[in-house]
């Protein structure tokens, strides 16, 4: 299955939102994507919505932990919104729910940044 990647600047940063599946296959192509949203620059946040994402593997999650630490090392934030039900129970299950900053939307994600 393919994903589907859309890529925009909000006043917040940058909003990248993510359908269908992210795994083995798939990965690559958001850490591209992620690449050339960290090309941006400027941005105080990223924030990456997950409402249309129907599985998520390892190599997924492996991937937004490398954003995440990418996020880290240059002063930004990464936020993760709007996680389907599949991709939250992935996170409880490794228990990555603690390690990522999670909101409900990206309002709510954009608040005290």
């Amino acid at each position: 299955m393919k994903v589907e990647i859309t890529t925009e600047r909000i006043a917040a940063g940058v909003l990248m939102q993510l359908k269908g599946d992210v795994d083995m296959n798939t990965s690559p192509d958001v850490r591209s994507s992620l690449g050339a949203a960290f090309k941006q620059g400027g941005a105080k946040a990223l924030f990456i919505d997950l409402s249309g994402v129907r599985y998520m593997d390892s190599s997924g999650i492996a991937t937004l932990v490398e954003a995440l630490q990418y996020c880290m090392k240059q002063g930004m934030r990464l936020r993760l919104v709007r996680l389907s039900p599949p991709v939250r129970d992935v996170f409880e299950l490794a228990r990555l729910a603690s390690v990522f900053e999670v909101f409900p939307s990206v309002g709510e994600a954009s608040q005290g940044l």
